[in-house]
């Protein structure tokens, strides 16, 4: 088998996603025939080296697995609490037997779909944002946004000295007391979609994601969880294939042109 990065072996084993196996090995966890490799762009083989992290050898990758699962407000998108709070693996019914990882994160608050795989490496192309995968919200703010508002939403909000990338956002109804609004994003910044709403003028009350890629999170109640179907999976590994280039419209993000395969993966 040919050498490949360190990172890509953990993340294929189940143990952590891309992004923390790199800090596994930057953090001089990770060794290869009894040497310790810190550095990135190190490469092993796993069918001829010995590789270890803190010292045990990976584990034989498990059987991947793919779980869907309505999230509700008061529950942490973790693995593990120090607090003991309720965690969204905590919803998984008894059965499933593997370590599973959620895919991006939905703060304490916020409600709706999350997916959680072993699959580390769809996982990483999942959230990479060259990949622009598309994450849906379903958004609840106090007041009514002026049409001026609304496009600032569209166009980028300044957060943190940088601008929020082009999103579609709609108005969904409401009025002066509290407006529903549709959020598509491409990009995953933490507390995103919060912080929008309140540089506008508008906080949030409620926020639901509701889809990601072709997911959708339907009419599942809150708390449940499902595993994805073979043609669910299938679906998410064409959105996760890098698209040609994204460019913002008038009402936000216009997606590129892609194969008709994978326009028909999209479709629920």
């Amino acid at each position: 088998m040919a050498q490949e990065r360190l990172q890509k072996i953990l993340a294929r084993a189940g143990l952590a996603s891309r992004r923390a196996a790199e800090e596994m090995i930057q953090a001089g966890r990770v060794a290869v025939d009894g040497q310790v490799v810190s550095e990135l762009g190190a490469k092993a083989d796993p069918q001829q080296q010995v590789i270890t992290l803190d010292g045990r050898p990976l584990p034989r990758r498990e059987g991947l697995e793919y779980w869907l699962v309505h999230k509700p407000a008061g529950v942490i998108c973790t693995v593990d609490d120090p607090q003991g709070r309720t965690k969204v693996v905590d919803l998984l019914p008894p059965e499933v037997k593997s370590r599973l990882y959620p895919v991006g994160r939905l703060d304490l608050n916020s409600e709706g779909l999350v997916l959680l795989t072993n699959d580390g490496e769809l996982a990483h192309q999942l959230m990479h944002p060259r990949h622009q995968v598309a994450k849906r919200y379903l958004v609840w703010v106090e007041g009514r946004p002026s049409a001026a508002a609304l496009e600032r939403l569209r166009s980028g909000v300044e957060l943190d000295g940088q601008a929020t990338a082009p999103a579609r956002v709609g108005l969904k109804g409401g009025g002066h007391q509290g407006s529903k609004l549709s959020f598509v994003l491409l990009e995953g910044r933490k507390r995103e979609i919060r912080l929008m709403c309140r540089a506008v003028g508008h906080p949030v009350r409620r926020l639901l994601r509701v889809g990601l890629g072709p997911l959708r999170l339907g009419e599942m109640p809150a708390g449940a969880a499902r595993p994805l179907t073979r043609a669910e999976v299938q679906a998410l590994r064409e959105a996760a294939t890098p698209r040609t280039g994204c460019k913002p419209g008038a009402h936000g993000v216009k997606k590129s042109r892609r194969t008709g395969a994978s326009r028909r993966g999209q479709k629920k």
